[in-house]
C-alpha cells in the first residue's frame, strides 16, 4: 500500500529527538505546543493521515512520547503568531519581588490580587504572559493550576513537562494540601468545620462564570477553622479538599458567612463591612501548598499575606 504524501505547505520536514523532559507527553499535546498558530483540526488530520510519525511508524493522537523517540513533523503552514502584549512595568516589578521559590523544574509565585493567571475574556495578558515576557529565554513555562483574579497567594508554574504532569497528578488525586486565609463576615460558628455541598458552574452570555450549590453539581468539600475573631467578622483558614471553581467563596456564602470584599458572592453585611474598613479587594489568600515531589520529597511553600490585608486585620483589631 502506498503511503500518503504530506501536503505541500512550504517549509521542511523536521525530525526531533524527544528528550527526557518531554517524555510521557501525549504526541497531540506536544504538537499543539510546538506548532503555534496551527489549528487543532489540522494537527489531528496530520496524525490521522500518517504525516506525523514516531520512529518511522504511524501513531495515534494519544501516543505518549518516550525519551529518544524520533518525531517526524511535516511542513505544516503556521499562522503568524500575534505580537506579545506589552506588559506594564508595574506588574513586572511586582512579580520580580514575589518569587517564593524556584529550581530547574518549578517556579512558585505569590500572585498579587488584581492580576488574572492568564489572558482571555477581554484581558490581553495575565500572570503567565507576564512571566514569559520577563523570562524570554525560558523554553517552557506552564500554569499548573489557577487562582481567581482577585485572590492572592501561592501559585505553581512548571518549567518542564514532566513536572507539570506530576503536579497535575497531585491535583487530580487530591494529594496536594492547599490552605487559604479568608475573612468571613459575621461570627463563624466554632462547630462549623466542614461545608459539603455540590457545586455547579454556569457561564453567562457575557462569559462570566457563576457557581451555585446544586444537587446536580460536582461533589465539593471545604474544611474551615477559626483563626481569629473580630467585631462583625472572622478570620478563617479554608482547606479545599476538592478543586472546584470559586469553591471557597461559594461554600462560605452557602454557610451564611460571605467573604468580605467578594463582589460576586457577597451579602449586604459583607459589603457594608468592606466599606467600613476600606477593603477594596477580595480577602482571600492562598497561604500555602504542600505536596511530595519526585526530586526533593515533601515540600511546603508559604506565601506571606499582602500588606494591604495585614493592614485590614490591624484595623479590625483596633
Amino acid at each position: 500500500m502506498t503511503e500518503p504524501k504530506p501536503e505541500r505547505e512550504g517549509g521542511r520536514t523536521r525530525h526531533q529527538t524527544i528528550d527526557a523532559d518531554s517524555a510521557g507527553q501525549r504526541v497531540d499535546n506536544y504538537l499543539l505546543r510546538e506548532l503555534k498558530g496551527v489549528p487543532k483540526a489540522r494537527i489531528y488530520r496530520a496524525l490521522r493521515k500518517g504525516e506525523v510519525r514516531v520512529n518511522k511508524g504511524r501513531i495515534k493522537a494519544d501516543y505518549r512520547l518516550k525519551a529518544g523517540d524520533i518525531l517526524r513533523i511535516p511542513p505544516i503552514r503556521q499562522s503568524p503568531v500575534a505580537d506579545s502584549p506589552i506588559i506594564p512595568k508595574y506588574w513586572s516589578q511586582q512579580l520580580e519581588d514575589r518569587v517564593i521559590y524556584e529550581d530547574a523544574g518549578l517556579l512558585v509565585i505569590n500572585k498579587p490580587s488584581g492580576l488574572a493567571v492568564h489572558g482571555g475574556s477581554g484581558l490581553n495578558y495575565g500572570l503567565i504572559e507576564c512571566l514569559r515576557q520577563m523570562r524570554p529565554d525560558e523554553r517552557y513555562l506552564e500554569l499548573a493550576h489557577r487562582l481567581d483574579r482577585d485572590t492572592s497567594g501561592c501559585i505553581l508554574i512548571a518549567r518542564k513537562p514532566a513536572v507539570l504532569r506530576d503536579l497535575h497528578k497531585h491535583l487530580r488525586e487530591g494529594s496536594m494540601e492547599k490552605r487559604y486565609l479568608a475573612l468571613a463576615s459575621g461570627k463563624w460558628p466554632k462547630n462549623l468545620g466542614v461545608v459539603d455541598a455540590p457545586l455547579a458552574k454556569n457561564v453567562m452570555q457575557s462569559g462570566e462564570r457563576i457557581v451555585k450549590v446544586s444537587r446536580e453539581g460536582k461533589p465539593s468539600i471545604t474544611e474551615f477553622s477559626v483563626i481569629e475573631r473580630f467585631r462583625g467578622a472572622t478570620l478563617v483558614e479554608a482547606r479545599p479538599l476538592t478543586g472546584r471553581t470559586h469553591q471557597i467563596r461559594v461554600h462560605a456564602q452557602h454557610a451564611g458567612f460571605s467573604l468580605v470584599g467578594d463582589d460576586k458572592y457577597s451579602s449586604d453585611n459583607a459589603q457594608s463591612l468592606a466599606r467600613e474598613i476600606g477593603l477594596k479587594r477580595l480577602f482571600l489568600h492562598a497561604l500555602s501548598l504542600r505536596f511530595s515531589r519526585l526530586q526533593t520529597g515533601r515540600q511546603t511553600f508559604n506565601a506571606e499575606l499582602d500588606q494591604e490585608l495585614n493592614n485590614i486585620l490591624n484595623k479590625l483589631r483596633n
